[in-house]
């Protein structure tokens, strides 16, 4: 982190330039045994598509509101950092009839038609495949429209720090907010600076799974082993995943 880090966005181009060979992301769905690692710079060239893809293909501005229907993956990580490049709000699990456009995934595909805006879905497959034979009715197939967008991102607009970034469990957080917040409580999770890794198991509904899981080890120079469906490990097998992953500590 710089001292000029305002945004989250602004926390990634740092990391990008430190070191983006690093891992920041690793992620585990437990209920299908996927396993992806995420360097900086990989993660940066999703998140730059996604970003593009908001910007070009669904025309979204500073302020509009994305309503995020998703839980804690790394694909909802790249969105939320792609929000915040643009300067539109992501309300995780938000009210999609309130949302100017809707991003869900299993489960919540019904919901999201209530938003009369673009509708984006995501399989959450492993390696983020397609659809197959096609999305749910009502919806574009982002794993099919996101690859053609550009690997750089550049703003229409400035985001302004001071604007709203971030509604979660009805709270509202701006840029600097999320920066402060996710800086000042990283050392209470255990990440108290480069190097440190977290393991996350805590879904994305709520501040402190966001923090945890993204945004604290994003400010810190650390990484984070995302973890979802841990439950379905026994402790024995928790216990060789922090070994093995070199976790310094956890959140669960």
């Amino acid at each position: 982190m710089n001292a000029t880090d305002r945004t989250p966005a602004d926390l990634l181009r740092s990391a990008l330039a430190a070191d983006p060979a690093r891992p920041l992301v690793t992620f585990y769905d437990d209920a299908t045994g996927e396993r992806v690692e995420l360097s900086v710079a990989t993660f940066a060239n999703w998140v730059a598509k996604t970003a593009n893809l908001l910007q070009d293909g669904l025309s979204a501005e500073p302020g509009d509101r994305v309503a995020l229907l998703l839980p804690a993956h790394w694909q909802t990580a790249v969105w939320l950092l792609a929000c915040s490049s643009v300067g539109v709000v992501a309300d995780v699990g938000g009210d999609a009839g309130r949302a100017d456009f809707v991003v869900a995934g299993p489960g919540a595909f019904d919901a999201g038609l209530a938003c009369g805006g673009e509708r984006y879905a995501l399989s959450l497959a492993p390696l983020g495949r397609r659809f197959v034979p096609a999305p749910p009715e009502g919806y574009a197939d982002y794993a099919v429209d996101v690859p053609s967008h550009g690997d750089r991102f550049a703003a229409y607009a400035p985001v302004d720090p001071q604007a709203a970034a971030l509604i979660v469990a009805g709270r509202e957080f701006s840029g600097a907010e999320i920066v402060e917040r996710a800086s000042a409580e990283a050392p209470a999770v255990g990440l108290t600076g480069p190097g440190a890794r977290v393991l996350s198991a805590l879904p994305y509904d709520t501040w402190e799974g966001l923090s945890a899981g993204l945004y604290a080890p994003l400010a810190t120079g650390g990484s984070v082993v995302l973890c979802r469906h841990l439950e379905m490990l026994e402790e024995e097998a928790v216990a060789k995943r922090i070994e093995s992953e070199r976790v310094t500590a956890t959140a669960r």
